[in-house]
Protein backbone atom coordinates (compact mmCIF):
# COMPACT_ATOMS: atom_id res chain seq x y z
CA UNK A 1 0.00 0.00 0.00
CA UNK A 2 1.79 3.40 -1.25
CA UNK A 3 1.64 5.82 1.58
CA UNK A 4 0.43 9.70 1.31
CA UNK A 5 1.71 12.20 3.30
CA UNK A 6 0.92 16.04 4.27
CA UNK A 7 3.83 18.27 3.72
CA UNK A 8 1.93 19.78 6.66
CA UNK A 9 2.99 16.47 8.65
CA UNK A 10 5.99 17.90 9.99
CA UNK A 11 3.82 17.65 13.30
CA UNK A 12 3.67 14.23 13.22
CA UNK A 13 0.58 13.47 11.06
CA UNK A 14 0.99 10.38 8.60
CA UNK A 15 -2.18 9.46 6.71
CA UNK A 16 -2.24 6.12 4.90
CA UNK A 17 -4.41 5.54 1.71
CA UNK A 18 -5.50 2.35 0.58
CA UNK A 19 -4.17 2.43 -3.17
CA UNK A 20 -7.54 1.07 -4.48
CA UNK A 21 -8.92 4.42 -3.23
CA UNK A 22 -7.37 6.42 -6.06
CA UNK A 23 -8.26 5.76 -9.67
CA UNK A 24 -5.36 7.62 -11.21
CA UNK A 25 -1.94 8.38 -9.99
CA UNK A 26 -1.25 12.10 -10.19
CA UNK A 27 2.35 13.41 -11.65
CA UNK A 28 2.73 16.38 -13.89
CA UNK A 29 1.89 14.29 -16.84
CA UNK A 30 -1.60 13.33 -15.71
CA UNK A 31 -2.36 16.36 -13.91
CA UNK A 32 -2.40 19.91 -14.53
CA UNK A 33 0.31 21.76 -13.25
CA UNK A 34 1.59 25.23 -13.07
CA UNK A 35 3.76 27.18 -10.98
CA UNK A 36 4.89 24.04 -9.68
CA UNK A 37 1.31 23.16 -8.04
CA UNK A 38 -1.97 21.11 -9.33
CA UNK A 39 -4.14 23.48 -10.68
CA UNK A 40 -2.16 26.34 -10.34
CA UNK A 41 -2.38 26.68 -6.28
CA UNK A 42 -6.02 26.65 -6.29
CA UNK A 43 -7.59 24.89 -3.74
CA UNK A 44 -9.99 22.17 -4.88
CA UNK A 45 -11.54 21.71 -1.92
CA UNK A 46 -12.96 25.31 -1.23
CA UNK A 47 -15.08 24.66 -4.79
CA UNK A 48 -16.68 22.16 -2.55
CA UNK A 49 -16.71 24.38 0.97
CA UNK A 50 -16.79 28.04 -0.47
CA UNK A 51 -18.41 27.17 -3.73
CA UNK A 52 -15.53 29.15 -5.25
CA UNK A 53 -12.41 29.54 -6.85
CA UNK A 54 -9.58 30.27 -3.89
CA UNK A 55 -5.92 30.22 -4.62
CA UNK A 56 -4.35 28.06 -2.10
CA UNK A 57 -1.10 29.33 0.15
CA UNK A 58 2.11 28.12 0.39
CA UNK A 59 1.61 27.93 4.25
CA UNK A 60 -1.11 24.40 3.86
CA UNK A 61 -0.27 22.02 0.82
CA UNK A 62 -0.22 18.53 0.65
CA UNK A 63 1.69 15.51 -1.88
CA UNK A 64 -0.80 13.74 -3.81
CA UNK A 65 1.08 11.25 -6.07
CA UNK A 66 4.36 13.53 -6.43
CA UNK A 67 2.53 16.78 -7.56
CA UNK A 68 1.63 19.80 -4.93
CA UNK A 69 -1.27 20.87 -3.70
CA UNK A 70 -1.74 24.08 -2.27
CA UNK A 71 -5.02 24.99 0.42
CA UNK A 72 -6.61 27.82 1.58
CA UNK A 73 -6.46 26.54 4.98
CA UNK A 74 -5.42 23.48 7.18
CA UNK A 75 -9.38 22.39 7.51
CA UNK A 76 -9.12 22.20 3.61
CA UNK A 77 -5.68 20.36 3.71
CA UNK A 78 -6.74 18.16 6.02
CA UNK A 79 -9.53 16.86 4.36
CA UNK A 80 -8.34 17.16 0.82
CA UNK A 81 -5.27 14.55 3.07
CA UNK A 82 -8.19 12.39 4.24
CA UNK A 83 -10.09 11.66 0.60
CA UNK A 84 -7.88 13.24 -1.95
CA UNK A 85 -10.77 11.45 -4.94
CA UNK A 86 -13.40 13.32 -3.81
CA UNK A 87 -12.05 17.23 -4.42
CA UNK A 88 -9.34 16.34 -6.76
CA UNK A 89 -10.80 17.70 -9.81
CA UNK A 90 -11.78 14.98 -12.88
CA UNK A 91 -9.33 14.45 -15.21
CA UNK A 92 -6.54 15.31 -13.64
CA UNK A 93 -7.34 19.36 -13.40
CA UNK A 94 -7.18 19.47 -17.06
CA UNK A 95 -9.74 21.05 -19.48
CA UNK A 96 -12.92 18.83 -19.40
CA UNK A 97 -14.16 19.97 -22.35
CA UNK A 98 -10.75 19.26 -23.85
CA UNK A 99 -10.50 16.02 -22.67
CA UNK A 100 -13.95 14.99 -24.00
CA UNK A 101 -11.98 16.27 -27.78
CA UNK A 102 -9.15 14.45 -26.95
CA UNK A 103 -7.02 17.29 -25.64
CA UNK A 104 -5.25 17.86 -22.45
CA UNK A 105 -5.63 21.65 -22.23
CA UNK A 106 -4.80 24.06 -19.02
CA UNK A 107 -7.85 25.59 -17.23
CA UNK A 108 -8.43 28.72 -15.47
CA UNK A 109 -10.25 28.69 -11.97
CA UNK A 110 -13.42 30.24 -12.51
CA UNK A 111 -14.54 27.99 -15.25
CA UNK A 112 -15.82 25.00 -12.91
CA UNK A 113 -18.94 23.09 -12.15
CA UNK A 114 -19.24 20.25 -9.75
CA UNK A 115 -21.33 17.61 -10.87
CA UNK A 116 -22.41 14.61 -8.93
CA UNK A 117 -19.96 15.62 -6.63
CA UNK A 118 -17.45 15.81 -9.02
CA UNK A 119 -15.42 18.80 -9.71
CA UNK A 120 -14.87 19.57 -13.50
CA UNK A 121 -12.55 22.33 -14.28
CA UNK A 122 -12.15 24.00 -18.08
CA UNK A 123 -10.19 26.34 -19.78
CA UNK A 124 -12.13 29.50 -20.08
CA UNK A 125 -15.45 30.88 -19.30
CA UNK A 126 -16.32 30.71 -23.02
CA UNK A 127 -15.12 26.92 -23.29
CA UNK A 128 -17.39 26.07 -19.48
CA UNK A 129 -20.43 27.66 -21.96
CA UNK A 130 -19.79 25.02 -24.20
CA UNK A 131 -19.11 22.22 -21.44
CA UNK A 132 -22.59 22.60 -20.18
CA UNK A 133 -24.58 22.38 -23.57
CA UNK A 134 -24.19 18.65 -22.96
CA UNK A 135 -22.75 17.85 -19.42
CA UNK A 136 -23.58 14.38 -19.74
CA UNK A 137 -22.48 13.72 -22.99
CA UNK A 138 -18.92 15.75 -22.22
CA UNK A 139 -18.29 13.80 -19.34
CA UNK A 140 -18.94 10.82 -21.19
CA UNK A 141 -16.92 11.45 -24.22
CA UNK A 142 -13.91 12.72 -21.54
CA UNK A 143 -14.14 9.61 -19.68
CA UNK A 144 -13.31 7.45 -22.09
CA UNK A 145 -10.62 9.83 -23.99
CA UNK A 146 -9.12 9.91 -20.36
CA UNK A 147 -8.24 6.29 -20.99
CA UNK A 148 -6.52 7.08 -24.08
CA UNK A 149 -4.61 10.45 -23.28
CA UNK A 150 -3.85 9.88 -19.03
CA UNK A 151 -0.55 8.84 -19.89
CA UNK A 152 0.43 10.90 -22.38
CA UNK A 153 1.93 14.51 -22.82
CA UNK A 154 -0.32 17.00 -24.07
CA UNK A 155 2.20 18.43 -26.71
CA UNK A 156 2.08 14.64 -28.05
CA UNK A 157 -2.31 15.04 -28.60
CA UNK A 158 -2.57 16.18 -31.63
CA UNK A 159 -5.43 15.04 -33.53
CA UNK A 160 -8.96 15.26 -31.84
CA UNK A 161 -10.54 12.05 -30.80
CA UNK A 162 -13.86 12.36 -32.62
CA UNK A 163 -17.41 10.01 -31.26
CA UNK A 164 -20.67 9.87 -32.18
Amino acid sequence: MPLYTSKSVLLGLTALFSAAAFTASADEITTFTKSGAAIGGTDPVAYFTEGKPVAGSDAFTADYDDVTWKFASAANRDAFVADPAKYAPQFGGFCAFGAAMGFKVPVVPEAWSIVDGKLYLNNSLTVQERFEQDVPGHIENATLNWEIIREKKPEDLKEPIIRN
